[in-house]
Parts: C-alpha cells; structure tokens; sequence
C-alpha cells in the first residue's frame, strides 16, 4: 500500500515519498509527515539475523513506497559503504552498565552521517521520478554537523548546488576546519555572524519566500533541503535504533520482546522523533529520554507543557545541541493535536510572533512515552572524566550529556531497564573538550595540539576526517550578517 506525506499545517496536501523528499518543506511552510506510521512486522528473532543493510531496507521500504526495490537497494549500497570504518555501520559499546550507540563511523564523524549518506541518492533518484529538469539548490542551516555531512554527501552529485549557513562563533574548530576545507565545484559555505536559530529562521524564510523561488526557477533552480526537517532525513534515522535493538537481541543482552530505554541527546528534534517513530512501527522500547544541554528549551517544554524561547542563548561544549527553535518538535505537536493541522499552524504562527505556545494538558498526556532531562557544563564535563576513569571509554559532550541524564533519570525513577545512549559524535570532534575533561590541565592547550593526544588517551587512532582536515587548504572564507543571507545566496547561484 502506497504512502502518502501531508503537511503539518494542510492535511489536505497530499504526496508521494519522493516528492515529499524533493521539496523538503511543504509550501505552506509546514513539515512533511507520513499518513500513518507502517508497522514494521518483523520479529526480534528476525531482525537479529539481519545486517545493517538489511534492516536499512525494511524500514525504508515501509515509508518510501513509491521508490522501487531496485532504486532503494541502489541508494542503500552506495550510502553504507566503505565511507564508514567499520563494518557494523553503528556498532553498540558497553560501558558502566549502558550500550553506547556509536553513530560516528562515517565520513565527517558525527551522527548526521547516518542520514545524510543516503539522502543524496533518494533525491537523485526522486528527482528521476518526477522528471524534473531543474538543477536541485540544497540550502541549510548547521549547529556545525548537518552542514558538513551535507557537503560531503552531496560533493559534485550532477544535478546539484548545496550553500551551508553555520554560526561563525558557535562551533568547535574542528567542525569550522571541516566545513571551510570541503571540496566540490558544486559546494558554497557562509559563516553568518549571528547564531544557529538565526541560521535556522533564514534558512526557512528562504524557503517561503515565493518571489525568490520564482527567481530561481527562472535561472533553473529550485531548492531542497537537507536539514533534518526534510523526510529524506528523517526515514534513515529510524534504522539504526532497530538495528541496535536487534544487535542486544544478536548478543544476548536482552531477551526478544525485552523492553528498552533510549536517551538521545537533542537539539533539533529529529534524532529523538526518529526513535519515537521506530517505537511506533511496533519496537519494544521504553522510555524515550530527552536529553538537553543548558539550552534546555525541550526539556522546559516535557515539564511544563509551555515551549518558550525567550531566554539568553548558551554558547556550550556540546554546539550541535545550542539550539531554541527545535523545528522537529513541529511534527510532534501535529501529532498529539489528533493531526490538527490548523491548531499545529497556530502553535507555530505564535512561535514566529511571541516566541512561545503552549500545549494543553490532553496534548501533554500524549508525551507518555518521553521523558527529559538536562546537564550543565560542569556536569557534562565530569560525566566524561567518570565513564572515562571507569571503563577507559572517551565520549564526546553531546554524548556526555545523555549519559549524564541517563544516570539522572536512572536514579530519579528507578527504572533499571536496559538503556541505549545515541553516541552522536567521535571524541575526536572535540578533543579540547573530552580532554580537559579528563584531565583539567590540558584546558590552556590548542585543540589541534590536543588532537595528537587523543589516540593514546582514547585507545583509538585518529579517524580519517581528523587526519585530512589538517593538511586541507581554506577554501570558503565568505561571511554574512543574518539579515543578508538571501543576498549571498543570490551571489553564490549568480543571480
């Protein structure tokens, strides 16, 4: 049976996966959601015999229904290839007592990895599809992981143009090096002197600006997306919490049909919404813990049922995370409306205006499955100097922070359930960080310095991305206030 997306704010809209990945952001400016969440149907005993690829394909299939089975396996193969150095794709690490999600084995070591191998492939093939004669202009906003992941996924992919907006101040060396060196005749990057949620809000502006999409139709572009709000982003992320249920069941570390808990740290909401999709299509999870940094809108939202994001913006060790408009959160509220698209509408219309909205107390019953917390900086760092002296495992301060929620919650409601914590980044990504942590005099070191540190401390030797960052030459030095980042687009595509 075919499956069909609708916009949060027009459930009247209707259209096809591929369309749906096409466009990225529905024209009403609402986000794209499935009809209905397909269930998986396959058993635990199933799934443990099944490699990642595998897994990657039954779950995709359910969602992107109007791909073939040819074109999907094409995508899959070319996505989860020798990009990833290992061969598990997302292996599982136990440690303290907790399963460690290790999402940062692909190109540009971070969780967006996962999504954004694939994602180029099922636009190419989407754009085949719909015959469409335009060249794709991939426009996004990152907190410092989307964008590089984003490049390198779509790096002279025919048919394509991709422009990156990062905050020039809100993220770690590392990620700056990687996005500034990328290759590709095809690649522009800005940094915008301003913040992620001010990359973020004129990133969509962009997008719902008619007269500019006018203009680009004209030139023969047409934009797309690849922030997580786009499906094509979303559907691939679903994979990897059924492959990691399926590893514990393959290992012997729960029993099949066993109940499990995941924490995912969060900014965006994407990656968390992923895992509540995975819950739904029939996966024996749990509780599904939200974990903030000191930006800790979302976990304001779990508790109080008002999101607000009038508050001062923290600059912290875990930048993927500095985030107060959580755009993902969008497709939750759609959902605990009854799928209301016009009460989803208004939430966001105040959103835009006052900064705020809030949910009734029949809506916040619907958030059973989740539960949140946070971690401050002194608490993320001391959660790496803990698992660290423990087990001699090196997390990174996004993963530190789920780790730190995790023991919380842990504690708070004595629920021992076996936990999965989403790994989403490689220490390596931000050594000065994960090192200080460990050992408080390194903090007056360059964190390129501190890089050559990192093997012996972590046992593991220095990814592929670190190792060419360092030799790679500068190539994108534009910079922009927030207010003219329409006009540097309209520089970059030569209109």
């Amino acid at each position: 049976m075919e499956l069909y997306y609708k916009s949060t704010r027009n459930s009247d809209l209707r259209v096809s996966a591929s369309r749906a990945i096409l466009t990225g952001l529905a024209p009403d400016g609402g986000l794209f959601v499935p009809e209905r969440i397909p269930a998986l149907e396959l058993s635990p005993v199933e799934l443990k015999s099944m490699d990642y690829h595998q897994i990657a394909y039954a779950v995709m299939q359910k969602f992107l229904t109007d791909y073939t089975e040819e074109e999907l396996w094409d995508c899959i193969r070319k996505a989860y290839d020798e990009k990833f150095d290992t061969e598990w794709i997302a292996p599982l690490v136990k440690a303290d007592g907790r399963y460690y999600l290790e999402l940062f084995h692909g190109a540009t070591i971070a969780f967006k990895d996962m999504a954004l191998s694939i994602l180029p492939h099922l636009m190419t093939a989407a754009a085949k599809k719909n015959h469409i004669d335009k060249k794709i202009v991939i426009l996004a906003a990152t907190s410092g992981d989307t964008g590089k992941a984003a490049m390198a996924g779509f790096a002279d992919v025919e048919g394509t143009r991709i422009i990156v907006f990062y905050p020039r101040d809100g993220v770690s060396k590392v990620q700056k090096l990687q996005m500034v060196t990328q290759k590709g005749n095809n690649v522009d990057v800005a940094a915008i002197r301003g913040n992620f949620d001010q990359a973020q809000s004129g990133v969509k502006a962009m997008f719902e600006d008619r007269q500019l999409g006018k203009e680009l139709a004209e030139h023969g572009y047409q934009f797309s997306s690849a922030n997580s709000i786009n499906i094509g982003r979303l559907v691939p992320q679903i994979v990897y919490y059924v492959h990691a249920y399926a590893r514990l069941v393959e290992y012997g570390e729960i029993r099949p049909g066993e109940t499990v808990n995941l924490v995912v740290p969060t900014g965006n909401f994407g990656n968390i919404l992923a895992a509540y999709y995975a819950k739904q299509m029939g996966l024996p999870f749990g509780k599904l813990i939200c974990a903030s940094n000191e930006n800790k809108v979302l976990y304001d939202f779990f508790e109080t049922g008002v999101y607000d994001r009038n508050r001062a913006f923290v600059l912290t060790a875990s930048p993927s995370m500095d985030i107060l408009v959580s755009s993902n959160l969008e497709r939750l509220i759609y959902q605990i409306t009854g799928e209301d698209a016009q009460k989803t509408a208004e939430r966001m219309k105040s959103l835009g205006v006052s900064g705020r909205y809030g949910i009734t107390e029949e809506m916040k019953e619907k958030l059973a499955d989740f539960d949140a917390g946070y971690a401050s900086e002194a608490q993320t760092a001391e959660e790496i100097r803990k698992v660290y002296e423990r087990t001699g495992y090196v997390i990174d301060t996004h993963t530190a922070v789920a780790s730190y929620v995790c023991r919380e919650y842990e504690t708070r409601t004595g629920d021992r359930r076996p936990c999965v914590i989403a790994s989403t980044a490689s220490p390596y990504k931000f050594a000065k960080s994960v090192l200080s942590a460990i050992n408080p005099s390194l903090e007056d070191r360059d964190e390129m310095d501190l890089l050559e540190e990192m093997p012996s401390v972590s046992g593991v030797e220095a990814p592929k991305a670190i190792r060419e960052i360092r030799e790679a030459d500068i190539l994108h030095t534009t910079e922009c206030e927030p207010e003219n980042m329409k006009d540097t687009v309209k520089t970059f595509l030569g209109l």
